[in-house]
């Protein structure tokens, strides 16, 4: 059986080696699906939707009205730097495919219930485009 929660932020970026408009400083409205596959334990659910809240709230809440800037776009971290904004330092581009694998394996350090086998990441960069990444959870 699956359950899944949505979650939405809003945040920055730029590809700053992309060949089109995304080169830009510009941001999304982003829509975010995590998706819990596993067996319905005592409780009658396979985890209640309050815990998984707290759960991915965390994350969320780093990235929601960050910059999500990439370690060696040097001079948008030097300008975020000197703006004093709020900004999420990774170390790969932030195409939607590599931030949802982001969010996955953040979600994949969690220490799930036994019952949870399955974790799904899936994120609406606009309304007609996602990426989506699942892991089977070692129990």
């Amino acid at each position: 059986m699956k359950i899944a929660k949505e979650f939405r932020w809003e945040m920055g970026h730029r590809l700053p080696n992309h060949f089109g408009k995304c080169k830009n400083v510009h941001g999304h409205s982003y829509k975010m699906l995590v998706e819990l596959e596993g067996d319905v334990a005592e409780s009658g659910m396979i985890l209640d939707y309050f815990d998984l809240k707290q759960i991915v709230k965390p994350i969320v809440e780093e990235m929601d009205h960050a910059f999500m800037v990439n370690k060696k776009d040097v001079e948008i971290v030097d300008l975020l730097d000197k703006l004093n904004s709020k900004k999420v330092i990774i170390d790969f581009d932030s195409t939607v495919e590599n931030i949802c694998l982001f969010i996955l394996h953040k979600l994949e350090k969690h220490e799930f219930p036994e019952n949870i086998s399955g974790v799904k990441v899936k994120i609406y960069e606009t309304y007609d485009d996602f990426a989506e990444a699942s892991i089977k959870l070692k129990q």
